[in-house]
């Protein structure tokens, strides 16, 4: 006998997780279905990190709406996942009074969006709280209410907890068809799998195109949008205090210039429209556009700290809106799309609207066994000496430094691999870790790394851990 889930969730962002986190609140059969092999694998994975205030969204909109509702929510969903979050503040600047109704323009809109504390501040008080900025700006609009955030360690989190609270998820497993029969929907996979449920959430990204056309009638379009990035070293974190916006362009937001919650600084992103959904490959162009741009904004950038780059694939619609309804020629099928900047900062309130769409389908029951936490990941370098000696008493692989960039623990490395919804791969060791992120990009650490998750996965694979 078949099994039907109550609700399939297609695509394991942080939108997918969020949703899944919202709907494991209920009694009921989920799962998420991603065609990577594990979760952020995506948008989610390359994106600019940060928690908009919401000034830059038209007033009225969904996007409005949800962005600011979304970074109210954030700062507490952080504190209860136990996610590393930061409301270090933003500045939107400008070269010159010619530029100051467009600055007035953003501050009209925020506050019709409902940001708060958001206010025009001049040459003196920029420099001020922002030691670095380019000789250059003369004024600014200040949003204190912007934040920082890993959108890795929310997107595990988020998915950790829908896990544990029952939501199932399988990857490496490509939709490549849907129907509908009976009001059930069979959702096939590449791998020649079958999937039953009486929802279906399209939450997809880039490919959200792709899957809104396999049932719907009415067409949709996605356009790639891709945005390189540079990551300079720890060493020169105290760069940057604030996140540094150039005015926004019919484009996007622009190269900013922003801490990270990890003590780097991040340049970025470029915007470019691509065919490609997969390319994600950094250009020569790109990278000295945003050298070029960044010292626009602030002076003596250290461009020779810079450790990596990369690029990531933002889901654009023409529209530059969010669509989160249930079709309506395909009932049970809810969309999810173009879900671009500020997709991070929404997310909390758009898992929170999707799993209410499903309730007024579905009679969902409360879940009174819902566990609205995760196990905090051990970090040994915050502990004191007394807490760190019980630590390795009952643990001594939280003794042995495995990266000695960022000073990670083989125990780390062995908590995020036995997690639920746990790292299967290098990369996923590398994000929920920050492990091979350092200088060195792995140059010492990889070898090891690399045995220590082929030996933890074996052990799993035999039913010798957990």
């Amino acid at each position: 006998m078949k099994k039907i889930y109550d609700c399939i969730i297609i695509g394991a962002g942080v939108t997918g997780a969020a949703t899944a986190y919202n709907l494991s609140r209920y009694k009921g059969k989920f799962l998420v279905l991603d065609k990577e092999n594990d979760v952020c694998e995506g948008t989610s994975k390359a994106n600019s990190a940060i928690i908009h205030a919401g000034f830059d969204a038209t007033p009225g909109t969904l996007m409005a709406e949800l962005n600011v509702k979304g970074s109210q929510m954030m700062e507490e969903l952080a504190k209860t996942l136990n996610v590393p979050y930061k409301r270090n503040g933003a500045m939107v600047v400008a070269k010159s009074e010619s530029e100051r109704p467009r600055l007035d323009e953003l501050l009209e809109r925020g506050r019709k969006n409902g940001v708060r504390d958001l206010r025009i501040i001049e040459k003196d008080e920029i420099r001020k709280i922002e030691e670095n900025i380019s000789p250059d700006v003369t004024l600014a609009l200040y949003a204190p209410t912007s934040a920082i955030i890993c959108p890795f360690t929310l997107t595990y989190a988020l998915s950790e907890v829908a896990a544990i609270n029952g939501v199932n998820f399988a990857f490496n497993k490509r939709v490549i068809g849907i129907q509908k029969t009976d009001g059930i929907f069979r959702v096939c996979t590449e791998d020649q799998s079958e999937y039953y449920s009486k929802v279906v959430i399209n939450a997809s990204g880039v490919y959200a195109d792709v899957i809104h056309n396999m049932v719907s009638k009415d067409r949709a379009t996605i356009v790639p949008r891709k945005g390189e990035y540079m990551v300079l070293d720890r060493s020169v974190g105290n760069f940057v205090k604030h996140t540094i916006f150039p005015l926004p362009t019919a484009m996007g937001k622009g190269i900013l210039v922003t801490p990270t919650i990890h003590g780097n600084v991040l340049l970025g992103p470029t915007a470019k429209d691509t065919e490609d959904k997969d390319n994600t490959e950094t250009t020569t162009e790109g990278l000295e556009t945003i050298k070029k741009k960044c010292k626009e904004s602030m002076k003596d950038v250290p461009l020779s700290k810079v450790i990596t780059s990369f690029a990531g694939l933002r889901a654009h619609d023409v529209r530059h809106q969010f669509t989160i309804e249930e079709n309506k020629d395909v009932k049970g099928f809810i969309d999810v799309m173009g879900i671009e900047s500020p997709g991070l900062s929404s997310a909390p309130a758009i898992g929170e609207m999707v799993s209410e769409i499903v309730l007024n389908i579905l009679p969902l029951k409360a879940n009174p066994r819902f566990k609205n936490e995760r196990k905090p990941q051990i970090n040994p370098r915050e502990l004191s000496r007394k807490e760190y000696k019980k630590l390795v008493l009952f643990h001594p692989e939280y003794a042995k430094i495995v990266c000695r960039c960022h000073k990670i623990t083989k125990g780390e490395i062995l908590d995020c691999i036995n997690r639920p919804v746990g790292a299967t791969t290098i990369l996923g060791i590398k994000k929920r870790t920050t492990a091979l992120m350092g200088a060195c990009q792995g140059s010492f650490c990889l070898p090891e790394i690399t045995n220590i998750l082929n030996e933890a996965l074996s052990k799993k694979k035999r039913g010798l851990h957990g």
